[in-house]
């Protein structure tokens, strides 16, 4: 016999409305690590020509720079080499600005 609860009644969010919201607190954050003398970070690696990849990365970059962050994009043509790739993230990684990275996926075929 199974044991069906009542169904829950729907519940209509307003997601651009939250997402304010959260960024709104974000940057309240930014704002008071700038104060103490950092600012945090975000680089963006994109290779190839993904359309919804492109509109991701595009959001991303849109929505740090809106919290007061430091921002930046890196674009590869689909046929980048895996070392060029590699030599990138490595020089992110040394750089101080750079406190994450994110590495949109997918990435080309070839890329490991």
């Amino acid at each position: 016999m199974l044991d069906c609860a009542p169904p829950m009644a729907a519940q209509l969010l307003d997601g651009k409305s939250l997402a304010a919201k959260i960024r709104a607190g974000l940057k309240q954050k930014v704002d008071a690590l700038v104060q103490r003398g950092v600012r945090p970070g975000l680089a963006v690696l994109l290779a190839g020509d993904d359309a919804a990849s492109r509109v991701y990365v595009k959001n991303k970059t849109l929505g740090a720079i809106e919290t007061g962050m430091h921002s930046e994009q890196h674009l590869f043509p689909n046929d980048v080499p895996e070392p060029e790739l590699l030599a990138k993230i490595r020089e992110l990684n040394a750089d101080s600005r750079v406190h994450s990275i994110l590495v949109q996926l997918p990435l080309p075929k070839h890329i490991q």
